[in-house]
Protein backbone atom coordinates (compact mmCIF):
# COMPACT_ATOMS: atom_id res chain seq x y z
CA UNK A 1 0.00 0.00 0.00
CA UNK A 2 1.22 3.25 -1.28
CA UNK A 3 -0.01 6.80 0.11
CA UNK A 4 0.50 10.31 -1.78
CA UNK A 5 -0.24 13.76 0.50
CA UNK A 6 -2.55 16.34 -1.26
CA UNK A 7 -1.32 19.71 -0.63
CA UNK A 8 -4.13 22.52 0.13
CA UNK A 9 -3.59 24.38 -2.95
CA UNK A 10 -4.22 20.98 -5.43
CA UNK A 11 -7.68 19.15 -5.61
CA UNK A 12 -7.71 15.65 -6.45
CA UNK A 13 -11.18 14.10 -7.94
CA UNK A 14 -11.73 10.71 -8.98
CA UNK A 15 -13.74 9.55 -11.40
CA UNK A 16 -14.39 5.64 -12.74
CA UNK A 17 -10.84 4.57 -13.44
CA UNK A 18 -9.93 8.56 -14.27
CA UNK A 19 -7.80 10.67 -11.57
CA UNK A 20 -7.91 14.45 -12.11
CA UNK A 21 -5.67 16.66 -10.80
CA UNK A 22 -6.30 20.30 -10.73
CA UNK A 23 -4.23 22.87 -9.06
CA UNK A 24 -2.65 26.83 -10.09
CA UNK A 25 -1.15 25.65 -13.34
CA UNK A 26 -4.09 23.51 -14.90
CA UNK A 27 -5.73 20.73 -14.82
CA UNK A 28 -3.98 17.05 -15.44
CA UNK A 29 -6.00 13.83 -16.01
CA UNK A 30 -4.62 10.27 -16.32
CA UNK A 31 -6.76 6.87 -16.98
CA UNK A 32 -5.41 4.25 -14.31
CA UNK A 33 -8.03 1.39 -15.52
CA UNK A 34 -5.30 -0.95 -16.87
CA UNK A 35 -3.17 -0.67 -13.04
CA UNK A 36 -3.56 -4.10 -11.56
CA UNK A 37 -4.17 -1.64 -8.25
CA UNK A 38 -7.05 -0.34 -6.57
CA UNK A 39 -6.50 3.59 -6.17
CA UNK A 40 -8.82 6.61 -4.17
CA UNK A 41 -8.92 9.90 -3.17
CA UNK A 42 -9.40 9.23 1.18
CA UNK A 43 -9.73 12.78 2.39
CA UNK A 44 -6.14 14.63 1.64
CA UNK A 45 -4.48 11.35 0.37
CA UNK A 46 -4.35 9.34 -2.98
CA UNK A 47 -4.11 5.89 -1.41
CA UNK A 48 -2.67 2.50 -4.11
CA UNK A 49 -3.38 -0.51 -2.82
CA UNK A 50 -2.15 -3.34 -5.17
CA UNK A 51 -4.11 -6.72 -5.94
CA UNK A 52 -1.39 -9.05 -4.59
CA UNK A 53 1.85 -9.13 -2.35
CA UNK A 54 4.01 -9.96 -4.91
CA UNK A 55 7.29 -7.72 -5.98
CA UNK A 56 6.04 -7.29 -9.15
CA UNK A 57 2.65 -5.93 -7.34
CA UNK A 58 4.92 -3.22 -5.15
CA UNK A 59 6.32 -1.99 -8.54
CA UNK A 60 3.09 -1.46 -9.84
CA UNK A 61 2.45 0.67 -6.96
CA UNK A 62 5.50 2.44 -6.30
CA UNK A 63 5.25 3.07 -10.35
CA UNK A 64 1.58 4.41 -9.67
CA UNK A 65 2.80 6.37 -6.57
CA UNK A 66 4.86 8.08 -9.02
CA UNK A 67 2.69 8.86 -11.50
CA UNK A 68 0.55 10.80 -9.38
CA UNK A 69 3.19 12.68 -7.24
CA UNK A 70 4.35 14.10 -11.36
CA UNK A 71 0.75 14.81 -11.38
CA UNK A 72 0.67 16.65 -7.99
CA UNK A 73 4.23 18.70 -8.88
CA UNK A 74 3.05 19.70 -12.53
CA UNK A 75 0.22 21.63 -11.78
CA UNK A 76 1.91 23.47 -8.98
CA UNK A 77 5.05 24.29 -10.53
CA UNK A 78 5.04 22.45 -14.16
CA UNK A 79 7.71 20.89 -16.31
CA UNK A 80 10.27 23.03 -18.62
CA UNK A 81 12.10 21.02 -21.45
CA UNK A 82 15.31 22.85 -23.31
CA UNK A 83 15.82 21.89 -26.95
CA UNK A 84 18.73 23.25 -28.63
CA UNK A 85 18.69 23.76 -32.12
CA UNK A 86 22.28 22.59 -33.55
CA UNK A 87 23.33 22.78 -37.05
CA UNK A 88 26.25 23.04 -39.29
CA UNK A 89 25.81 23.84 -43.02
CA UNK A 90 22.07 24.34 -43.52
CA UNK A 91 20.36 26.75 -41.66
CA UNK A 92 17.67 25.10 -39.80
CA UNK A 93 14.10 27.08 -38.73
CA UNK A 94 11.86 25.93 -36.09
CA UNK A 95 7.83 27.59 -36.39
CA UNK A 96 5.62 26.70 -34.33
CA UNK A 97 2.20 25.90 -36.56
CA UNK A 98 -1.08 25.24 -34.38
CA UNK A 99 -0.60 20.88 -32.51
CA UNK A 100 2.84 21.12 -34.37
CA UNK A 101 6.37 22.17 -34.74
CA UNK A 102 7.45 22.32 -38.20
CA UNK A 103 11.54 22.13 -38.64
CA UNK A 104 12.31 23.95 -42.08
CA UNK A 105 15.84 23.69 -44.26
CA UNK A 106 16.94 20.16 -41.82
CA UNK A 107 20.04 19.27 -44.23
CA UNK A 108 18.49 21.23 -47.20
CA UNK A 109 15.17 19.34 -47.34
CA UNK A 110 12.32 21.09 -49.42
CA UNK A 111 9.58 19.85 -47.22
CA UNK A 112 9.25 20.67 -43.32
CA UNK A 113 10.14 18.00 -40.98
CA UNK A 114 6.81 17.87 -38.69
CA UNK A 115 6.29 16.66 -34.54
CA UNK A 116 3.06 16.70 -33.00
CA UNK A 117 2.46 18.65 -29.81
CA UNK A 118 0.85 16.13 -26.93
CA UNK A 119 -2.17 17.50 -24.74
CA UNK A 120 -4.21 20.77 -24.58
CA UNK A 121 -2.29 22.59 -22.26
CA UNK A 122 1.53 21.94 -23.91
CA UNK A 123 2.95 25.47 -24.70
CA UNK A 124 5.88 25.04 -27.12
CA UNK A 125 7.82 28.53 -28.18
CA UNK A 126 11.18 29.30 -29.62
CA UNK A 127 13.97 31.59 -28.11
CA UNK A 128 16.78 32.37 -30.22
CA UNK A 129 18.98 28.64 -30.71
CA UNK A 130 16.32 26.98 -28.32
CA UNK A 131 13.03 25.52 -28.17
CA UNK A 132 11.02 25.67 -24.51
CA UNK A 133 8.67 22.93 -24.23
CA UNK A 134 6.26 24.07 -20.93
CA UNK A 135 3.14 22.33 -19.22
CA UNK A 136 1.57 20.66 -16.14
CA UNK A 137 1.95 17.22 -17.54
CA UNK A 138 4.79 15.56 -17.33
CA UNK A 139 3.82 12.86 -19.90
CA UNK A 140 3.36 15.57 -22.50
CA UNK A 141 6.05 17.95 -22.15
CA UNK A 142 8.58 14.93 -22.34
CA UNK A 143 6.45 13.21 -25.07
CA UNK A 144 6.58 16.47 -27.42
CA UNK A 145 10.21 17.20 -26.47
CA UNK A 146 10.54 13.55 -27.53
CA UNK A 147 8.28 14.13 -30.88
CA UNK A 148 10.62 17.23 -31.84
CA UNK A 149 14.33 15.07 -31.01
CA UNK A 150 12.63 12.29 -32.70
CA UNK A 151 11.59 14.71 -36.39
CA UNK A 152 15.30 15.54 -37.01
CA UNK A 153 17.05 11.51 -36.65
CA UNK A 154 19.11 11.23 -38.93
CA UNK A 155 19.21 8.04 -41.61
CA UNK A 156 21.57 6.38 -43.76
CA UNK A 157 24.67 8.49 -42.36
CA UNK A 158 27.00 8.59 -39.63
CA UNK A 159 25.40 10.18 -36.82
CA UNK A 160 29.19 10.77 -35.44
CA UNK A 161 30.13 12.95 -38.49
CA UNK A 162 26.20 14.81 -39.21
CA UNK A 163 25.18 16.35 -35.98
CA UNK A 164 22.88 18.55 -37.26
CA UNK A 165 19.75 18.17 -35.58
CA UNK A 166 17.77 19.55 -32.34
CA UNK A 167 18.34 17.87 -29.06
CA UNK A 168 16.95 17.96 -25.18
CA UNK A 169 19.41 19.43 -22.96
CA UNK A 170 17.89 20.33 -19.84
CA UNK A 171 14.65 18.89 -17.87
CA UNK A 172 13.42 21.48 -15.03
CA UNK A 173 10.93 21.82 -13.07
CA UNK A 174 8.83 24.92 -12.77
CA UNK A 175 7.45 27.06 -16.02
Amino acid sequence: MAEVAIPASVKVTKEGSFITVKGKLGTVKKDFLKLPATVTVEGNKVVIKPYGTRKRDLAVTNTARSIVTSMIKGVEKGYTYKVKIIFAHFPIAVKVKGKEVHVENFFGERSARIAKIQGDATKVEVQGEDVVVKGPSLEDVSQTAANIEQSTRIKDKDQRVFLDGLYVYSREEGM
